[in-house]
């Protein structure tokens, strides 16, 4: 076999994210064929200390602690954006000016502006981007996209969605600082629509087309909380809770809803779609398991049924292990990136691009002014 291609790797942000995506670049080789290594040559992080350790326990060559200095660097042909909402813009547009790949975390922008400069500059630069949406490589829910371009379910008529966790009820939460900036709207842009409902909104567009149009509500339930950086009381910006109606381009009706106040949910994420002849449906809960109704079944046994997605002709099994052994939310990351080499090696690249993850911000955007306005309003087109 001839020898790969490295691909160095630096990556900003040692977080919950920086993890899962360490941990991608490292297996990704062990099970899936690509032309390319990725090498994990630098981490990147503002507290020294904190990057340092990161580094030494995922594997990397090297400590940053600017992360200009880290897209300056002549060895580092790929930056990792791994870091707080705020921090994605500047560093993409940065990256890609300097010739370097660009991978980052979901949203794109804190809101469509920001995501349309960064489209503009990789797209300039013609570089390779991808936006860390990982739920698209959940298996069951790609073998649901395979379902719907084949035509399984006829004309759609509806698709609905919701994503309910629960971690912060409690009014003595603070905002901001490291473990807590999704509450602080300085930094993430928004709450739960631009957090939960943004993956519910790409992996709507993936599988269902183009928003057309939304109404929607949000709703901030507790006003105020302490900030860990300045030590004051300040109020929220973020939005606790979002639910919006959408009109799809195919003529089909949506349904969204997240919320961090749903009581004892951790992380529910479900799709539905119904359509013509079939319907589909997913659970987060239980990732393996695609139902499935299909109204051209014989009519004694017709009704729903669980697909248990693990042969080896369901999408990405066969570089797992035995049919009816199942693996879980870090693989979907593998996928990700197995995807993205692959992309590399035939020229193509698969998405979600960063033109992509701009589409998604102008749902985002476009829900969060008919929140304020309490009016319908039209989603512009990536």
């Amino acid at each position: 076999m001839s020898a790969k291609k490295p691909l160095n790797i630096g990556i900003v942000g040692y977080g919950f994210m920086g993890r899962t995506h360490s941990n991608a670049f490292g297996q990704v080789n062990r099970f899936f064929d690509s032309a390319y290594e990725p090498v994990k040559k630098a981490a990147c992080g503002r507290d020294r200390a904190r990057t340092e350790a990161f580094a030494a326990q995922w594997g990397y060559e090297s400590a940053e602690s600017d992360w200009r200095r880290l897209v300056e660097r002549p060895d580092i042909d790929l930056i990792d954006i791994a870091s707080p909402n705020d921090t994605h813009a500047g560093i993409a547009v940065a990256a890609a000016q300097a010739g370097k790949m660009v991978l980052c975390e979901k949203p794109l922008g804190r809101n469509a502006a920001e995501a349309e400069a960064m489209v503009k500059a990789v797209e300039a630069a013609k570089v390779a981007n991808m936006v860390w949406y990982n739920y698209r490589r959940v298996p069951a829910v790609t073998l649901a996209r395979h379902l719907v371009e084949e035509g399984r379910l006829g004309q759609i008529f509806h698709y609905r969605a919701k994503f309910l966790q629960d971690w912060t009820i409690s009014k003595d939460l603070p905002q901001g600082g490291a473990a807590l900036w999704r509450l602080d709207v300085a930094v993430a842009g928004s709450g739960v629509t631009g957090d939960l409902l943004a993956h519910c909104i790409d992996t709507a567009l993936w599988l269902n087309g183009g928003i057309g149009s939304v109404t929607a509500m949000t709703e901030t339930f507790i006003k105020e909380r302490q900030h860990n950086l300045t030590g004051k009381v300040e109020p929220v910006g973020i939005d606790d809770a979002s639910a919006f109606l959408a009109r799809f381009r195919n003529g089909s009706l949506g349904t969204f809803e997240a919320t961090r106040y749903a009581r004892g949910h951790k992380a529910l994420y479900t799709l539905e779609i119904n359509g013509e002849h079939a319907s589909i449906a997913w659970d987060l809960h239980d990732l393996h398991r695609l139902q499935w109704f299909d109204h051209r079944d014989q009519g004694a046994l017709r009704g729903w049924r669980s697909v248990h997605i693990t042969d080896g002709d369901h999408p990405y099994m066969k570089h797992w292990w035995v049919p009816g052994l199942q693996i879980g939310y870090e693989h979907t990351f593998i996928h990700q990136v197995a995807d993205f080499l692959a992309g590399l090696e035939s020229g193509t690249m698969p998405g979600p691009t960063f033109r992509d993850g701009l589409a998604t911000d102008y749902v985002t955007d476009a829900v969060l002014r008919s929140a304020r306005t309490g009016a319908w309003q039209e989603v512009e087109q990536a």
